[in-house]
């Protein structure tokens, strides 16, 4: 983990991930009660990324893509 990335914004970003992947396969009313949960999720991420970006005087971009590369690709890490 960097200082653009914190344990906390990378668990968001895992839980948005898994809301948007569990969209597969759902239509109607479900798919749309599970797409609202996605947004809602994401939208979690982003307001985080924004403060900590803001609070630490980094690059908001960096910092969201850092949190997304770390919360996508923890378990290639995990074991080093």
């Amino acid at each position: 983990m960097s200082d653009l990335t914190t344990d906390e914004l990378i668990d968001l970003q895992k839980s948005a991930d898994a809301a948007y992947a569990g969209l597969a396969g759902l239509a109607g009313d479900e798919h749309r009660a599970r797409w609202e949960q996605w947004r809602v999720a994401a939208e979690r991420v982003q307001a985080a990324v924004t403060e900590h970006a803001t609070s630490a005087g980094l690059n908001r971009y960096e910092v969201g893509r850092a949190v997304k590369k770390a919360a996508r690709h923890s378990e290639d890490t995990a074991g080093a």
